[in-house]
Formats: C-alpha cells, structure tokens, sequence
C-alpha cells in the first residue's frame, strides 16, 4: 500500500518532555508534525517502546552530580549529562519506533511509501570509522507520538509476521545487546555471565549468546529464574546467591554487565585471565571499585559499548526474519498512559519490554 503526501495531517499528538524533573514534566500535547528534508522520511508510528534510557533522561541520571543506581526518583542538580551531554529540552523521547513510511523529502526512494520499518535509534552520522554519534529520543525528537521524522537510511524494512508492538521491543534493547555480543567476540563454547538477565537488554543478551552456541550464566530474581531458562539460559543463579563462590575464580570468558554498582569488582574476579567485562549500563550505580592489579594482572579488558557498530542493526533483522530471536513484549499502553507504563516499568516486576501505542 503506498500512501499519499496530502493524507499526513498538520498536527499530532506527542508526549513532550519539558525538563530534569518527575512525571509532571511528561506533557500530552498537540504539535506539528514534522516536514522531511532531503533525505528524510516521516513514519506513522505504530509501535513505540519504553526504555530505562527515557526515565534515567527525564531525572537527569546521566549527569555526573548523580552516583546513585538508577529506578528511584533522584534529580540532577543540573542538566549536564544527557547521551551526548545536556538534554535539549524539551524535547519528544522515544528510541523505539516501528512505523509505516508515510511522507519523504527530496532523495528518497518513493516506491518505500507505506513500507512497515525499524529505525536504528544509534546513528553514526560522520561513518562507521568514528565512535561520534547521535540517539533518537536523546538528541533530537523520537517516537512518544503519531509521527516521527528519520533520516531514510536509518530506516529498515522489517518482512516479518510479527505485530507492530513485538516489532517495537526490538531496536533499542536488542541493538544495545547485539553490539555489545559483538564487541566482546561472543562464540560458540564461551561461558557468558549475564547480570540482570530479565530487564530488557539483559533479556536479549540471553537470546542473542544463546543464539551464537554460548554457554550463559544469568543472574536474575528468583521468581524470575523459570522464564529466564525458557529464553535460552544454562544456569540461572538469583541476586542473593554467592557467585564466586558458586562459580570459582576465573569461571567465565566474558561478563556482559549492565549493573555495574558494588558487584563490580567481583565481576572482574570471576573472569578468566585475557577475560573481557562489557557494559552499556549501570543501573545498580555508576560509581564502583577497580582495584587495577585485578584488571592488569589478569589481562582484562574492559569493553565500554554505546555506539552501535555498523553490523549491529542489520544483523537483528535478520534474525527477526529468520525468527532465531524472540520478542518478548510484557504490555501494552496507550500514549496518553505513559506515566503509568513509566510507573510499572519502576516497580521491575515484567519480563521483556512495555510498549506505547499512539492512538
């Protein structure tokens, strides 16, 4: 089906994000929708996930006057620390999108109109030979609403039978698992250590080792322990089991940590010498003990992962269309119930991604 410039409306509703503060700067309103440039594309969107990322920007988490884990309701002193420094607000957030190519400016291949996409929320727009880079939702206007624009090339067109909301649990947590499973040369036989294996990087990171022959050990709450084994996970061990003792020093090849916080230099006991600890994330605390001796003695190699490498997304597409992956999608909200999704999102008790619907 192929749609028509003149059928895309003036305005849309958008959730806009006003500010460093609690739900309050979470506001419902009605906007302009935006006019592609060369180059660009404006998508229907269908499908919008909730990500950590959202929440940890709104309370200024990513400014350095803040050293507490994420998942409470601390705000930065200041606005210093969005992805790629101060947040420019206000802004629409949103790095999930899975839309429908409704509108497209000068360049742009028109027999896409009407095309089901992904969008690539990491963009490298200076090439793949510079880690710069910018973040849909972070850095310019992201998918909390009807419409969205995108550059054309960061738009892939997904063959797949899966839902639009499915579809939308996969860009942002599977492209953050899938390139750090990259970087760190995950292989068949590797012994992989996933800490907070149910959120939904950690989620991911089950099912994209699981998928290249790894042997994965997830760490997770106990409650959470069976449906965890069921995406993919050899051992599952809970937050409160002794993992070095469990497990012995230099058990494991590669410890792939979004947790960070006081675990982080048993961590680095537990790998093996020439080991590799990667991360994207610190939701236990960014703030943590390195004794360098552990880290040097044993060869470590510490592997930080925010700019996707340019294999990272074309690879989770296909693997959706070869169905080698799973979503795994714990709910859906409408737009105008964001502050409740947030909310539930906070409480840790899901499994997979929440998504937003916009109506």
């Amino acid at each position: 089906m192929q749609l028509e410039h003149s059928q895309v409306p003036s305005e849309m509703k958008a959730v806009v994000t006003t500010g460093i503060g609690g739900y309050d700067k979470l506001e419902l309103m009605r906007v302009s929708v935006p006019v592609p440039g060369p180059g660009e594309v404006v998508l229907k969107v269908l499908a919008a996930g909730v990500n950590n990322t959202d929440i940890n920007t709104r309370l200024g988490w990513y400014s350095h006057s803040v050293t507490q884990g994420t998942g409470g309701t601390v705000v930065a002193e200041r606005n210093d620390g969005g992805w790629q420094g101060a947040t420019p607000f206000p802004i629409i957030q949103g790095a999930d999108c899975c839309g429908q190519i409704v509108s497209m400016g000068a360049n742009c291949d028109k027999n896409r109109l009407g095309q089901r996409v992904l969008v690539r929320p990491c963009m490298r727009k200076d090439g793949f030979n510079r880690m710069d880079h910018m973040w849909m939702g972070s850095d310019f206007d992201g998918s909390f609403a009807q419409y969205v624009k995108v550059p054309e090339n960061e738009t892939f067109t997904v063959r797949s039978a899966w839902s639009d909301a499915q579809l939308a649990t996969i860009p942002c947590a599977y492209g953050t698992a899938e390139n750090m499973v990259h970087r760190a040369g995950v292989e068949a036989g590797m012994r992989i250590l996933v800490p907070g294996a149910s959120g939904g990087v950690g989620s991911a990171l089950v099912q994209l080792c699981s998928r290249r022959g790894a042997e994965i050990f997830a760490v997770t709450a106990a409650s959470k322990r069976d449906a965890i084994s069921r995406i993919g996970a050899h051992h599952v061990l809970s937050h409160e089991d002794d993992l070095l003792g469990l497990l012995g020093p230099e058990s494991i090849d590669v410890v792939i940590d979004n947790v960070a916080g006081r675990a982080f230099d048993m961590m680095l006991k537990l790998l093996r010498r020439g080991g590799r600890y990667v991360s994207s994330g610190a939701i236990a605390g960014p703030i943590v003990s390195l004794d360098m001796r552990v880290m040097y003695l044993k060869d470590i190699a510490l592997i930080g992962c925010t700019a996707w490498d340019e294999p990272v997304f074309r690879n989770l597409i296909g693997y959706v269309e070869r169905d080698e992956i799973r979503p795994l999608l714990a709910k859906t909200y409408p737009l105008d119930q964001i502050i409740r999704a947030q909310k539930d999102f906070q409480e840790k008790r899901h499994i997979g991604k929440f998504v937003l619907i916009p109506l």
